[in-house]
């Protein structure tokens, strides 16, 4: 009992940590933030409650308020627009004006989430935050989704750079390399890998339909392994492979298992459609 309570309680001071330091970072990022065009900001003037309001940062950076009209307000943190308003105020209007800035939305900072996700969109980009937590919150990769993601970012001189990311290399060799920090106005894209039914029957011991993405370039080996394997009475060197054309006419090749297993034939990249009969041996 005393063992579980120790365990208890330190599960519980990570909890409270990692939330803690979550916190932090959320509050340095927001202290540290420089505002830019699209970001929604809620002002309040204590002294002047008519000033009270929600605004949108335009395209040219600035905020229009009442008394002082248009204020220049890109690339300055919230705390130093705090200021700048106060001082304006301060020239013509009130002493000692006090002024709060809380940014509602960061729309200068957001990344694209596009493809196979469950949940599309626009997200805040709050703090640092990598590769595998922007996918996290557009609620993780769909089944359908392809081996690969591409990041596209817009680099110096206006020239958008095409990072490519390996998900298998990502996810399951862990290679943290690829887990790549997130900029601001990335756009991360998750094709959408079409699914392809391969045929086959015959002498393996689980016939039937397989279901598998096109990137994976199934091949006839492949196809004749996710079915099992061969029974013991099958005959590897009049393996048929039927196939249609664009068309729709069937073309029908023998194919010796033995020579692709062998290396004396390449094996067979599978399509769509395709059907793999393996007959009984006839001895």
């Amino acid at each position: 009992m005393k063992y579980f309570m120790c365990s208890l309680i330190s599960v519980i001071f990570l909890l409270f940590s990692g939330q803690l330091y979550a916190q932090q970072e959320r509050e340095m990022f927001v202290k540290e933030y420089k505002i830019g065009p699209k970001d929604l900001l809620e002002i309040k003037v204590f002294e002047l409650p008519e000033l009270n309001q929600t605004v949108r940062v335009s395209e040219d950076g600035t905020i229009t308020l009442p008394l002082l009209q248009s204020i220049k307000i890109e690339g300055l943190t919230k705390d130093e627009v705090e200021r700048k308003l106060a001082a304006l105020l301060e020239e013509k209007y009130v002493r000692n004006a006090q002024v709060s800035v809380f940014i509602k939305e960061y729309q200068s900072n957001r990344v694209s989430v596009i493809g196979a996700v469950e949940k599309q969109g626009m997200y805040e980009l709050i703090g640092k935050q990598n590769l595998i937590q922007i996918i996290s919150q557009a609620g993780g990769l769909k089944e359908n989704a392809s081996d690969e993601i591409f990041v596209l970012r817009e680099g110096k001189n206006g020239i958008a750079a095409n990072i490519k990311i390996d998900l298998e290399e990502l996810f399951t060799n862990n290679n943290q390399k690829l887990n790549i920090p997130i900029q601001p106005n990335d756009i991360i894209n998750v094709p959408i890998d079409k699914l392809i039914h391969i045929y086959v029957y015959g002498e393996v011991k689980s016939p039937g339909v397989l279901q598998v993405k096109m990137s994976k370039r199934i091949t006839l080996l492949q196809a004749v392994a996710m079915a099992g394997g061969l029974t013991e009475g099958a005959s590897k060197s009049r393996v048929t492979l039927k196939r249609r054309d664009k068309t729709g006419k069937e073309t029908s090749l023998k194919v010796n298992l033995k020579n692709i297993s062998n290396g004396k034939k390449p094996d067979i990249v599978l399509k769509e459609g395709d059907v793999i009969y393996v007959p009984a041996s006839i001895f």
